[in-house]
């Protein structure tokens, strides 16, 4: 597809590939599955300049504001590649695009140069353990005290914690209005009242964890957006980052698929390859059209977005359920492929199968995007 992009789109992808095959994929193989975030990695990212696509054009982008094809080309390609730094990169954006989205100047003064230089990580704090797809039930409050918000209550399922720099922490500040009484505060690590918490273990490991808010004051002016505007700063966020997981599904689907063709080609059974039996050729057919129908998706709601919607919630969805859907298919072929060999620990194949599962639920499940979808068409 890369005849849809423009020539600095496509000079962008080479620089991934060539920054992961230069410099991540040895930090990769070095770090391997951690529940640990590499700071190795994010200096590299950070100095590859990847982090000012997050950013205004005044902090360092090369566009008014950030391009969602962009973001999506640069996560595709890390996810087929390096996860570590795939999942530093879209934290770093997911984590602050609210900040460049709805925050005050002052607030993007201070933060955004920090975003860019990759000098502080960020990360988002929405879930907690009794408010995961219903985010209106968040419990954490947030109540006013002269100058200063105060914070209390739990967070869960929150990527790089805790090893992020800056938290975007979503909070009731009028818990009788429901999703109409969240909004949204920066919080640094090591404020008082503030633990980043204890790290998660998940099927594939990840470094998250589960923050906890105690009496922890934040100034006033770490509002971000309106007083009660949070929930409209979180879908808007997710609207924009829900394609990239499309994104991010297409890389771990495309490795996927590389492997599979690789292993059939070498793969001796009967006196022939294994790429020779019409068994396996339909497999690869089923595999290679879902993909590119996937990545089709994912840059049609990126480019619309590019475009200046303002919300894509419709096409993201589409793209989100689609991808993620499509690339668990296209793993399991790919590890049926590899029969046995498949299902050893330190496979690509398998180390891909469990990954892949976390996609169908963050960021919105594919049962969530099904919900949206029905419900914007019958409201068309």
């Amino acid at each position: 597809m890369d005849f849809l992009f423009k020539e600095e789109q496509r000079e962008l992808k080479e620089k991934v590939i060539s920054l992961c095959k230069e410099k991540l994929a040895p930090l990769e193989e070095k770090v391997g599955e951690s529940k640990v975030m590499s700071r190795e990695i994010a200096d590299v990212l950070a100095e590859s300049g990847l982090f000012k696509l997050f950013v205004p054009a005044k902090y360092g982008n090369t566009t008014k504001m950030p391009s969602l094809v962009s973001v999506c080309l640069v996560r595709e390609e890390l996810a087929r590649r390096c996860p570590n730094a795939e999942l530093i990169f879209v934290m770093q954006g997911l984590g602050s695009y609210p900040i460049v989205l709805s925050g005050s100047e002052e607030l993007q003064a201070k933060y955004c140069p920090l975003i860019a230089s990759g000098e502080k990580i960020f990360t988002i704090c929405l879930t907690e353990p009794n408010a995961g797809s219903d985010v209106g039930a968040i419990e954490t409050t947030a109540v006013e005290e002269k100058d200063l918000w105060v914070l209390n209550g739990q967070k869960i399922f929150t990527s790089l914690a805790p090893d992020a720099d800056i938290y975007t922490v979503f909070a009731k500040t009028d818990p009788d209005k429901g999703t109409r009484g969240i909004s949204a505060f920066v919080v640094e690590k090591g404020w008082e009242g503030f633990d980043p918490g204890k790290r998660m273990d998940l099927m594939a490991a990840h470094p998250i964890g589960a923050p906890v808010f105690k009496d922890c004051s934040v100034p006033k002016k770490n509002l971000v957006g309106e007083l009660n505007a949070g929930f409209k700063v979180s879908m808007r966020n997710l609207d924009f980052f829900r394609s990239t997981v499309g994104a991010a599904a297409v890389g771990m689907a495309q490795a996927a698929l590389d492997e599979a063709v690789s292993y059939a080609k070498g793969r001796f059974q009967f006196g022939k390859s294994i790429a020779e039996f019409q068994s396996i050729q339909f497999k690869l057919a089923d595999m290679a059209t879902e993909l590119t129908a996937s990545r089709a998706l994912v840059f049609r709601a990126a480019y619309i977005k590019d475009q200046g919607v303002e919300r894509i919630t419709l096409e993201s969805s589409m793209a989100k359920l689609y991808a993620t859907e499509a690339a668990w298919r296209i793993i399991d072929e790919a590890l049926q492929i590899h029969g046995g060999y498949g299902v050893i620990k330190g496979q690509h194949v398998e180390r891909l199968y469990r990954e892949i599962r976390a996609l169908r639920v963050y960021e919105g499940t594919s049962e969530i995007q099904r919900l949206v979808i029905g419900n914007m068409l019958l409201k068309a």
